[in-house]
């Protein structure tokens, strides 16, 4: 949504940051989609009786985090586009995944495979980006 808004509102930068997000997002997807598929990990509440979570997860399985996997494009995104919200993107796009695992939903490693599933897509996405 933020990225329409940008796209839109920004007479600038905004039309190709929309762009490139879209770009980053068509590689980020299928690769996280595929890799769900693949590792078939728990969650952590489907393993542990312990383990209660707050939130009802979308799919079955943890690795990678899909939430930390579009913060951290974003916060990439944002970080090239418009560097004075690095600090801001990245601490925020942080305390997403950290949030994922407090929520009992994904083990820490599944946060830190879908932050470099992210910043992976979004420097791939990217520099295709700048060969066309």
């Amino acid at each position: 949504m933020m990225g329409l808004l940008i796209g839109w509102l920004e007479p600038i930068n905004g039309a190709e940051f929309l762009l490139a997000g879209l770009l980053v997002f068509t590689i980020e997807l299928p690769v996280y989609l595929l890799l769900k598929q693949l590792i078939k990990r728990d969650r952590p509440c489907d393993r542990f009786a312990d383990v209660t979570p707050q939130i009802t997860p979308a799919d079955k399985f943890s690795l990678p985090s899909g939430h930390a996997a579009a913060a951290f494009v974003f916060a990439t995104l944002l970080s090239v586009y418009y560097p004075a919200f690095m600090l801001p993107a990245y601490t925020l796009a942080a305390l997403i995944a950290l949030a994922r695992v407090f929520l009992g939903v994904h083990y820490p490693s599944d946060i830190i495979a879908g932050a470099l599933l992210g910043l992976l897509s979004a420097v791939i996405g990217l520099n295709l980006l700048e060969l066309f």
